[in-house]
């Protein structure tokens, strides 16, 4: 089998609402899937001592990104029978309420499809380097932690 080819998952600003439903639609003609699973990031207005956070600045080293996001691609590939994945993460500035992460993966099955959409965001979020800058009400921000 050909090695799949490193797709650019990264997107400026917030995933918009209509990319998502697009994306879903295009699948109606691939009979062979039943079931998809999809992850939605939304950045939170959290509040950190005592300020609001009002949006997260994304940023990366998009080629060691890239190739780090083939490389699970491929591992998940592997493990799962996916009919297809697709991975949206945002760089720049989203606003709090705003999708930041989208994940999509399908096969015939739903256990499959859910298994291994979850299996990809838990790998992007402890592996990818991306990191974000919480930005506060008051323009001040901090780096944001995983956890």
């Amino acid at each position: 089998m050909a090695e799949k080819s490193v797709k650019n998952i990264f997107t400026q600003g917030a995933i918009e609402p209509v990319f998502i439903s697009d994306s879903i639609a295009k699948h109606s003609s691939k009979t062979n899937i039943g079931a998809h699973s999809i992850f939605l990031g939304q950045v939170r207005k959290d509040v950190i001592d005592g300020k609001d956070v009002v949006a997260i600045d994304y940023t990366t080293y998009e080629e060691m990104a890239l190739e780090k996001m083939h490389e699970i691609r491929e591992a998940v590939f592997a493990k799962y029978p996916l009919a297809c994945m697709h991975i949206r993460h945002s760089l720049g500035k989203v606003d709090a309420g705003k999708i930041c992460l989208f994940v999509f993966t399908s096969s015939a099955h739903r256990k499959v499809a859910i298994e291994a959409c979850e299996e990809v965001v838990e790998k992007i979020k402890a592996e990818l380097p991306v990191w974000g800058k919480e930005i506060f009400e008051d323009d001040t921000h901090q780096w944001k932690e995983n956890k």
